[in-house]
């Protein structure tokens, strides 16, 4: 493949016409250009300019080579402006992973954010499955976890935490025996957040450290805590929700809280992403995006 540079210096001496001025303006010196375009004339079998102790000219084929180097030399620079206006300007897709769920406390935010950037496209990937953001060429992740991610090749950006809480309806709550103890859950139907089949067990943390463990075999699980919020309302179960999932149910008094001085480990939601280097600027702002939104609508600690 032809070196660009020889074109370039070559270019360079017939726009200046000469090699002195065109080292003094390439900054490079004279013997380097003199012997790029020997080597350049010697690959192409052709003479390119007359040099003379008083004058320089240029040959009817160096003539032509000028014009397609050029020519190149345009198009290269066209490449650097393109990739100079990616990096400046937030635009091309972006692809985010979320928790199902998740996309709702942002979703609103969402409208307002695209038009500020209308060069930029997003695509959403509804998932509670863990997803190789390498792999499957995902740009930002959305997790909620008990333990911030380790991997070695990503970066994280901590937003704040996600409490849940126990919640029934009243009805459900009226029809059974106060509740005092973990243990006690035993005694009603259990709604669990959860796409996997099988028993389940709730590991609680109550007055003073005290542990408890409470099996039990869900009456109803799901991936979307939205479906179990309204089979909560409905009584067909208690559930572990988010509080900021419930707020809205236990203010209007159609869920109470449960057992309240006993809780679950708090979920950390945190943002992961490849590297900063060479980090795009669509990546950046989406991610800021991401942070500010989540902490707003979700009104995380």
């Amino acid at each position: 493949m032809r070196d660009l540079n020889d074109l370039y210096y070559f270019s360079a001496v017939v726009k200046n016409q000469g090699f002195s001025a065109a080292a003094r303006a390439l900054g490079v010196p004279k013997q380097r250009l003199s012997r790029r375009i020997t080597a350049l004339e010697d690959q192409l079998g052709v003479r390119l300019l007359e040099r003379s102790t008083r004058r320089l000219s240029v040959t009817e084929i160096g003539r032509d080579v000028y014009r397609h180097a050029q020519a190149a030399i345009d198009e290269a620079n066209t490449v650097d402006e393109i990739a100079l206006r990616m990096k400046s300007e937030p635009q091309g897709l972006v692809r985010i992973s979320c928790p199902v769920g998740v996309q709702r406390a942002i979703s609103s935010a969402l409208p307002p954010f695209i038009e500020r950037h209308p060069l930029l496209r997003i695509q959403f990937v509804i998932t509670n499955r863990p997803v190789d953001l390498i792999d499957e060429g995902v740009d930002v992740a959305i997790r909620i976890r008990e333990r911030l991610d380790s991997d070695a090749e990503l970066l994280i950006r901590r937003i704040g935490v996600s409490r849940r809480v126990l919640v029934a309806s009243r009805d459900l709550l009226r029809k059974r025996a106060p509740l005092e103890h973990p243990d006690d859950l035993r005694r009603l139907p259990v709604l669990h957040a959860s796409e996997r089949p099988g028993p389940v067990t709730w590991k609680l943390t109550g007055p003073g450290g005290r542990i408890a463990s409470v099996p039990f075999e869900p009456k109803m699980s799901a991936g979307d805590f939205a479906i179990l919020l309204d089979a909560a309302v409905a009584g067909v179960g208690l559930a572990l929700l988010p509080e900021i999932d419930c707020l809205h149910a236990l203010r209007a008094g159609r869920l109470v809280r449960v057992l309240p001085g006993w809780s679950v480990p708090d979920g950390i939601v945190h943002l992961v992403f490849p590297s900063r280097r060479g980090m795009l600027p669509s990546v950046r702002v989406v991610i800021d995006f991401l942070a500010a939104a989540l902490k707003s609508t979700i009104g995380l600690d």
